[in-house]
């Protein structure tokens, strides 16, 4: 009986162990009907910012991901080389990125990219980068 408890709360401990592992630090979590991102940092929103996400015609994919690179500066080959500073890619071509247009915040006005003003995103990128992106998420709800 001992060997079964001991067994069963060495299976628990490790599934606790694992949980925490894969948690993230930091999440850019987006609510597409807002418009808005919170900055989540160890379980505590930090931010809240407006967004711009896509506009009629265009998607901005739902789901979870892990960012799978980060640019300070990038240029959209697709749109006009259209300047994407602190570019944080997280679905292909989808990233949360700085943008000029900050009157359009607050309200769908992208290709699908989340928009933020330029220096919440280089606020953003900076976290991401001292947490690591293996330890970030970005959220986005519909």
């Amino acid at each position: 009986m001992r060997r079964v408890v001991t067994a069963v709360l060495g299976s628990i401990f490790a599934s606790c162990m694992a949980a925490a592992a894969h948690a993230a630090v930091l999440v850019a979590e987006v609510d597409l009907p807002t418009q808005t991102m919170q900055v989540i940092h160890y379980g505590k929103v930090i931010h809240t910012w407006r967004v711009s996400t896509a506009r009629s015609g265009y998607i901005t994919p739902t789901g979870t991901w892990r960012p799978k690179r980060m640019h300070k500066m990038w240029y959209s080959r697709k749109y006009d080389m259209s300047p994407m500073p602190y570019s944080i890619f997280y679905d292909g071509g989808y990233a949360i990125h700085g943008t000029n247009a900050v009157s359009r915040l607050g309200r769908p006005a992208s290709h699908g990219c989340i928009r933020l003003d330029t220096p919440n995103a280089a606020t953003l990128f900076s976290l991401a980068r001292e947490v690591g992106p293996g330890n970030m998420k970005v959220v986005v709800r519909n």
